[in-house]
């Protein structure tokens, strides 16, 4: 149990990031209109028309209000690490995980990946050995895996803030809309992309992407609950490169 002066360490380094305006910018009378989220371009393009709903102006205060009031994981700043990191042009792959981990100094934006002076979790560490067992990749030290979306593997979590401690706590609040959206874009706006859809919550998502012009490959999900019901031994990595390769596209380098 962490104490009372750990916790405020935690909720003030947290708000000294003033997440309103490094995150949800505000509007300014200006020559140059500001963008409402910061978020690369290529996403903020194709998404532009979210950001004025009524869902994401309800999420937009909510989430402001949290972070505000709660310790929320990831830090504000990497709320949209994914997007920073893979811009829309660059997506080769999507792997779609659930909400982000819920203890200090895991989460960092990237579905799976946790910082690097981090214990690797469970379920990245059954991919690891997915991996191993797939393409012969020795099992990382770190369970970083930035390297992984710096190639064009789109780490998108379902839900992309969660509280301390309380797993799936923002479910429910909009995120799962917005990520609907980020599917939408994937798979109109470009072709040949693989989605790596581990679980059930992430094959949900493949009613909305259209085969003939993507890849998907379903198993179980990595955690230790599941994995073995089909995730072990499903050989997905390698599967994705073959497809990438067959239409003439660099394959994934997942050495980490």
């Amino acid at each position: 149990m962490k104490s009372n002066l750990s916790v405020k360490k935690q909720y003030l380094s947290q708000n000294k990031e003033l997440f309103g305006k490094e995150i949800f910018l505000e509007l300014e009378n200006n020559s140059k209109p500001l963008k409402s989220v910061e978020i690369d371009d290529t996403w903020y393009h194709a998404l532009q028309s979210e950001f004025s709903k009524d869902y994401w102006k309800f999420l937009t205060d909510t989430i402001r209000g949290l972070y505000k009031k709660k310790i929320v994981y990831p830090s504000p700043k990497k709320v949209f690490n994914a997007f920073d990191s893979t811009p829309l042009d660059k997506v080769k792959v999507v792997i779609i995980g659930q909400d982000p981990y819920h203890g200090h100094g895991q989460a960092h934006g990237l579905s799976f990946s946790v910082e690097s002076d981090t214990k690797i979790p469970p379920s990245l560490m059954n991919i690891y050995k997915e991996l191993n067992s797939d393409l012969n990749i020795s099992i990382p030290s770190t369970g970083n895996l930035q390297s992984w979306a710096d190639e064009g593997v789109l780490l998108l979590n379902t839900i992309l803030t969660v509280e301390a401690n309380q797993a799936n706590s923002h479910k429910g609040l909009g995120w799962e809309k917005f990520t609907k959206a980020i599917i939408r874009v994937v798979d109109q706006e470009l072709k040949n992309v693989v989605f790596m859809l581990w679980g059930k919550q992430a094959q949900s998502f493949s009613s909305m992407i259209n085969e003939s012009n993507h890849h998907i490959l379903s198993a179980s999900h990595p955690s230790p609950l599941s994995a073995h019901n089909g995730f072990i031994g499903c050989k997905h990595f390698s599967k994705a490169n073959e497809y990438l390769k067959k239409r003439g596209k660099t394959p994934i380098n997942w050495t980490i």
